[in-house]
């Protein structure tokens, strides 16, 4: 089976890093799916963006990712954002809370939309 290998890194953290076979990112072309021996790209991803890894044991790692970019190369993909939440970290009803404030932090409603639909691809 062929596979690649993936980084997810934050400013402050690495995330996740392993084997995978397929990785999903939502950049400002559009959401770009990247197998292995996929051509080499760079894209600017979205804010309050998802990114899914798909491992090559088949488990799914999702995250919500604030900006930054995604380098592909035919063995290797590196998703470098500017922040980053795995789902399973997120806490949905935090979330879920700056949405109903009226709120004019646009950043942090942004954050809070990202967060809740990586839970939802989750």
């Amino acid at each position: 089976m062929a596979e690649m290998t993936v980084e997810l890194v934050a400013v402050e953290q690495r995330l996740w890093s392993g084997s995978a076979k397929l990785v999903t990112a939502q950049t400002t072309e559009g959401e770009i799916g990247v197998m292995p021996g996929h051509e080499p790209v760079l894209g600017q991803l979205v804010e309050a963006g998802v990114v899914a890894i798909t491992t090559v044991d088949g488990d799914r790692v999702v995250a919500a990712v604030h900006g930054g970019f995604l380098s592909v190369t035919a063995t290797t993909v590196t998703i470098l954002a500017e922040a980053a939440d795995l789902a399973e970290d997120i806490d949905v009803e935090a979330a879920r809370a700056v949405l109903a404030e009226t709120n004019e932090d646009q950043e942090a409603l942004a954050a809070a939309k990202g967060q809740l639909r990586a839970v939802e691809r989750a």
